[in-house]
């Protein structure tokens, strides 16, 4: 998401460097940059052209302190303003005074509306809530089913009363039900409309009226662009609501709703979808998404992520390995599933400053690699696994994990030298040794995707099919356990 508009910045931070000052003269360039990214982000005319002028304002006649030029003191007075656009701050889901916490959410047909009550759901279970999950949208055909499955998916309790009772009856029941069984949080899911109408509005209010939510949260496509501010605003004048959902940000979106919500209607962005899992919802932080717009990452995200993934006798235990050169195929292999349940691999690479410009067909190649690798795991024996000397030292073994992954052998040769690399590498880096001699690293992954390694060994025969690495030469040993690298 926003690959384009940080592409563009970019591009409008270039006609700064070099200069000795920010001027009225040398900022016009720069500022016709931004402000083509922001309407080709589809970010509202209104908003842009005042984002443009507060900008101007605040960046020509700043003070530029040694050892800060001024590019990077552009780039920090575009940081604020985007800040200052999409909010300021985060704004959290609002407790009630008296529980349960009551969650109306809202939406066009599309949006991703029941999805994103339980995404909403489940979210709120990680940071220990209890919640109910209300299905009160009886007119779009399974919409009920998916709810429950969700719910299923999540374990997450779903109350229904079926599709022939009214919306605003069952949404009274669901907040009964939680009040009798001390549940902290209901979450209304209600029916969305092909467009904003007076029956869809006035049907809102009845249910508004039954249940006095806390929260009325509108779950935004943002894929419509500047239509998801003018729909908030419409929603708000029309229904009241709280704050707004942004989905599908991990799409084609061009990034311009999360930018126009909050100055045109008001109402804050408070969660944004990132991807079709149910764990795919984020808090949404305006400082964090204007260092993602201008290619500076996101490392609290990361961080976040993380910890909700690893636990620290893991970390302990990853380290010591690490550091005695004991890292085996199945720890790889449970590394690699790490990534998975945190996101993409690409989605997470650019979280990380700087690597935002890492080519996608490379982020692609990468996690096309990860899937052969696992493949070539899931052919080996736990004896395998656990000792890769075995395979380095049996061609057979090595032929067997080809023919039972799909691979060829030298495919799996290279994989095989490439870990034996990488886990030198690992070594010296939790030894604090650095990493010399990494030539040709060109991203994530292994192999043809990431690490350029040479082949195990020297035996291969020009014209010949490969035969694997054969015989390792000994290396220094290690004053620890006996590693890989004793080979």
């Amino acid at each position: 998401m926003f690959d384009e508009l940080s592409a563009r910045f970019e591009d409008a931070v270039k006609s700064l460097r070099g200069q000795d000052a920010i001027s009225e003269t040398n900022i016009d360039e720069a500022l016709k940059d931004v402000r083509r990214a922001l309407l080709e982000a589809d970010v509202s005319l209104p908003v842009v052209r005042e984002f443009v002028e507060e900008v101007r304002e605040k960046a020509v006649g700043a003070e530029v302190v040694r050892g800060v030029s001024p590019d990077q003191k552009f780039i920090q007075v575009v940081h604020e303003q985007l800040v200052e656009v999409m909010g300021g701050g985060n704004a959290p889901l609002a407790i009630g005074e008296q529980s349960p916490t009551v969650v109306l959410m809202a939406g066009l047909q599309g949006a991703g509306k029941t999805t994103a009550t339980a995404k909403l759901g489940l979210y709120l279970k990680d940071q220990g809530r209890k919640a109910l999950l209300v299905a009160a949208d009886v007119y779009r055909p399974a919409a009920i089913d998916q709810l429950k499955t969700l719910g299923e998916q999540i374990g997450v309790d779903v109350f229904s009363l079926g599709s022939n009772q009214k919306p605003e009856e069952i949404a009274a029941a669901g907040l009964a039900k939680a009040r009798e069984e001390s549940i902290d949080t209901v979450l209304v899911d209600t029916a969305g409309r092909l467009q904003i109408d007076l029956e869809m509005m006035e049907e809102m209010v009845r249910i508004r009226s039954a249940v006095n939510p806390d929260e009325v949260l509108l779950v935004v496509d943002s894929m419509i662009g500047q239509e998801a501010a003018d729909l908030t605003k419409a929603f708000h004048e029309k229904v009241g609501i709280t704050g707004a959902v942004l989905t599908k940000l991990d799409g084609d979106s061009r990034g311009g709703a999360a930018l126009s919500i909050r100055k045109v209607s008001g109402m804050p962005i408070k969660f944004i979808g990132t991807g079709e899992k149910v764990e795919a919802l984020q808090a949404f932080h305006p400082e964090r998404m204007a260092s993602r717009i201008l290619g500076m990452g996101d490392v609290l995200t990361l961080v976040e992520k993380a910890q909700k993934e690893v636990e620290i006798a893991d970390v302990e235990k990853m380290q010591k390995k690490l550091e005695e050169a004991t890292f085996d195929f199945s720890d790889f292999l449970k590394q690699m599933r790490l990534i998975k349940r945190m996101g993409s691999l690409g989605g997470l690479m650019k979280m990380i400053p700087g690597m935002n410009k890492i080519d996608d067909g490379m982020l692609k190649q990468g996690e096309e690699q990860f899937k052969r690798i696992e493949a070539m795991i899931g052919s080996m024996t736990p004896n395998e696994r656990v000792q890769p000397e075995l395979l380095a030292a049996h061609p057979s073994r090595r032929r067997r994990v080809a023919f039972g992954s799909g691979h060829s052998p030298a495919e799996v040769d290279k994989v095989l030298a490439d870990f034996q690399k990488m886990r030198g590498f690992m070594q010296q880096m939790s030894k604090g040794q650095g990493l010399p001699g990494m030539p040709g690293m060109g991203g994530p992954g292994l192999g043809d995707a990431g690490f350029n390694m040479p082949a195990l060994g020297n035996n291969q025969v020009p014209g010949r099919p490969a035969r694997g690495p054969g015989p390792l030469k000994r290396q220094r040993p290690l004053k620890k356990k006996k590693g890989f690298g004793d080979l």
